[in-house]
Parts: structure tokens; C-alpha cells; sequence
């Protein structure tokens, strides 16, 4: 597994630029390539079965690897500071795949309760079919974390930033519990992204993120991203046999002995993309490069217009009130202050007074922001999680996850502020009527 060093002293908005493509020699494109393409030409028979045999670096079939995935793989490394990054389908394939690619029938993982409803239908549910069990707890509450930990726990999971509850993990505290008790600290940094926050410099061993949010932030394309730090201790624990021992899937290869750190992303990449199959296309790859090309500037634009209208909303009469962790009222004001100086995120939820009811008149009224499930587009977005991104959960699994009825969610965009401001204005004033 080649890793390209030309980029590693610069900072992050060159390296959102520049890091991983090597321009094509034939052509000398400035923009990163579009390989549309399923399958590549080996030289001689030696050279395919050297690839195959995973002896030699190449691409074999666009499943597995694509030189225009290859360069997003290496961007995304490089700004979330690992040794490398596998990228897949969609946020949801990278929690799958990481899990899938570490995890037997009979292990446990302990997860917060306050994540994304989609990552908790698969942990809770989906992964219970086949025997991985999942105990949801506030993981912000250490107690809570050394209490729910058994003999078969194998990985802690957490949102950087809770979607929609915006509560702010204290990473480096969860992290040292995680390593002295030999436990794999899984992150999604999806809210935050690698412009406002690193995970890895508090001790996260894998990061993964929706790369169809902020990464992309358009709007147009659906990926995932799984970042590993290469810290992670597989020789210090017998926990994960599927890095330490062998695996007849290659010739009886031990990815460890192999690979070393790069271990769980070899696997991931061999067995996993090969067997499972959520690859990314290499046409959403190129759009997630432009996407990251512009990821800092448009996130302290993002940051800039949200905490102005966290503030606005704190003072409405009509609303109940207001979750922000850039907002002083903020019970994780303090920590997110420390891990996130740059800003909280773009992203609030608020109560709006009258409930579901109220709520919905509010969404129905808005003219600017659009009524969708995703967040981390350039335009403005608003949902009432309750009734769509977490119906599936039980009434006592949203109470867990902290989702009323009175709760709206909204993703602030790039629009002129007072021109978001007088659209929230006037759909609270019709809403609550």
C-alpha cells in the first residue's frame, strides 16, 4: 500500500487541494482524472498474479480500487491525518464495513445512544441477525462506559458531534478507556469534518464519515469514507482475530505480519470491498474532490451563519429552546470550545412551542430552506427528525436519543444571513399562530 508523502508538510487548505493526485504523465490534466472504467490491463501473467496475490500494488477491478477513488482515499488520510482511507458507497457502508470487516457472530459493541437513526438501525437491529450485539448508552457518561464493557467488547462507537441532539464527545477521556481495555474507538466525524476537528489527535483509532455532507457539500453525490489512524495495538490483544490470524481467503495471509498498521484497511479493502461490494463510483469520487476542494472556507461560512441564527433563535419567544454547543446555554459549551475552536459544526436543532403540530407549520412555511433528509449541503436544509429520519425507533428509543416532537433540525447553508433570517422570521410567525 503506497502512500504519497509529496504533500505532507502543507496545511489543510493546500492539502484539500492537492494531496494524493499525481498528475498523469500522457496528458498532464490539471483536475483529477475520471477512470470510467471496471477492469485494468496487466502487463504479463506475473504481474496479474502478483496483484491478485496482493504481492504487488495495482488495480485489479474498480470494486476494489480506481486511481480516481485513490485519490480522494489519500486526500481524505492526509486531512484526517491517518495512514490511509478506503473509500465506499456511502456513510452507512463505512459503518458497515468497518464493523463487518473486524466483527464476529458473538461480539459486542458498545454505542452511544445519540447518533444518527440509520447507524442505529443497523447496529441495533440489522448486525443482531447476525449475532452482534450492540448496548446503547450515553457515552458521555464514563461510569456508564466501564459498567456496559464485557469480556466480547470489541469497539466503542460515537458521533463527534450527536446528530440531532448536537452534544459534543469528549474523545480523548472515551479513547483512554478504550486502550486500556484493548477496545477499537470508532468516529464519526460526519457534523464536524476534518476542517473543525481531528479525532485522531484525541486518540479516535478509525474515523469514518458520510462524505455525502460537508465532504461533498453539494448535495450531488452519496459516499463514505473510513480513515485509519495506524494506532490501533492488534499485536497487544487476541480480540482481533480476524487481523492477527490467518485468512484462507488469501492463501492463509496474516494481515498483521503483512501490513503491520495498515492491517485493518488491507482486509477491509481485500475481503471486504471484494465480498460486500459498496464501492464508490469514480464520477461521485470527482465530485467529492471538488468538494473537499472548498471544505474549509465553506465550513466557516457554514459555522459563521449557524451561530448567528443559534443566537437569533435563543431569543424568539416562540421557540422552547435551542441546542447549539457553539452557544454558551450549551451544556458541552466548554468541551466544544476546547476540541472545536474553529466552530461547533452548522447544524441545530430547537424546539418550536405548540409540538409536532407548530413544527410542522414551521417546515411547510420556510421558502428558503428545503425540506429534505440530508444535511451538509451549501443550501440550507430543515427536518422534523421525529416523523422521518428516526420514525423507526421506538417512542422509548427517541426519548433515549433525546428527539421530541417539538424537535426541528436544521442544516444552515451558504445563503446570505439576513436573507435565512427573514425566512425563519416569517414561518415562525405563520407557524405559531
Amino acid at each position: 500500500m503506497k502512500k504519497n508523502n509529496k504533500y505532507k508538510k502543507f496545511n489543510f487548505s493546500t492539502l484539500s487541494i492537492h494531496a494524493g493526485q499525481k498528475v498523469d504523465k500522457n496528458y498532464r490534466s490539471r483536475a483529477t482524472p475520471i477512470y470510467q472504467t471496471t477492469s485494468y490491463l496487466f502487463e504479463n501473467h506475473d504481474e496479474a498474479a502478483s496483484i491478485f496475490n496482493l504481492d504487488t500494488d495495482g488495480h485489479i477491478y474498480s470494486r476494489i480500487s480506481n486511481p480516481t477513488v485513490s485519490v480522494l482515499e489519500e486526500r481524505i488520510a492526509s486531512l484526517e491525518k491517518g495512514i490511509g482511507a478506503i473509500c465506499v458507497a456511502s456513510g452507512q457502508a463505512a459503518l458497515h464495513l468497518t464493523v463487518a470487516t473486524l466483527l464476529n457472530k458473538g461480539d459486542h459493541i458498545i454505542s452511544s445512544d445519540r447518533i444518527y437513526g440509520g447507524s442505529r438501525n443497523l447496529l441495533g437491529l440489522t448486525l443482531k441477525r447476525f449475532g452482534i450485539e450492540t448496548s446503547f448508552i450515553d457515552i458521555r457518561n464514563l461510569s456508564q462506559i466501564k459498567k456496559n464493557i464485557k469480556k466480547n467488547t470489541k469497539i466503542i462507537f460515537g458521533e463527534t458531534i450527536s446528530n440531532p441532539g448536537l452534544e459534543i464527545l469528549d474523545v480523548e477521556k472515551v479513547s483512554n478507556i478504550c486502550n486500556k481495555n484493548n477496545i477499537l474507538f470508532l468516529v464519526d466525524n460526519t457534523i464536524a469534518t476534518p476542517a473543525l476537528f481531528n479525532p485522531i489527535d484525541y486518540g479516535a483509532h478509525i474515523v469514518i464519515h458520510s462524505a455525502t455532507k460537508f465532504i461533498g457539500g453539494h448535495g450531488i453525490a452519496i459516499g463514505g469514507a473510513i480513515v485509519d489512524s495506524g494506532n490501533f495495538k492488534w499485536n497487544l490483544t487476541k480480540k482481533f482475530k480476524n487481523i492477527t490470524e490467518s485468512y484462507s481467503g488469501y492463501n492463509n495471509i496474516n494481515y498483521f505480519d503483512e501490513y503491520g498498521p495498515a492491517a485493518f484497511l488491507m482486509r477491509a479493502r481485500s475481503e471486504g470491498l471484494r465480498d460486500f461490494g459498496a464501492a464508490l463510483s469514480p464520477q461521485n469520487a470527482f465530485y467529492l474532490l471538488l468538494g473537499l476542494e472548498t471544505l474549509e472556507p465553506r465550513m466557516m461560512k457554514h459555522v459563521s451563519n449557524c451561530e448567528y441564527i443559534a443566537a437569533f433563535l435563543s431569543g424568539r419567544a416562540d421557540v422552547n429552546w435551542v441546542a447549539y454547543p457553539g452557544l454558551r446555554s450549551h451544556k458541552d459549551f466548554n468541551i466544544a470550545s476546547k476540541l472545536m475552536p474553529k466552530g461547533a459544526g452548522a447544524i441545530l436543532s430547537f424546539g418550536i412551542k405548540g409540538g409536532k403540530e407548530n413544527a410542522i407549520k414551521f417546515i411547510d412555511h420556510l421558502k428558503l430552506f428545503s425540506h429534505l433528509a440530508n444535511i451538509g449541503d451549501t443550501k440550507s436544509l430543515v427536518i422534523h427528525p421525529a416523523s422521518t429520519t428516526h420514525a423507526q425507533l421506538s417512542k422509548k428509543d427517541l426519548k433515549k436519543s433525546g428527539i421530541t416532537d417539538d424537535l426541528i433540525r436544521l442544516s444552515i447553508g451558504l445563503e446570505d444571513l439576513d436573507d435565512l433570517i427573514e425566512d425563519i422570521t416569517f414561518a415562525l410567525e405563520k407557524g405559531t399562530r
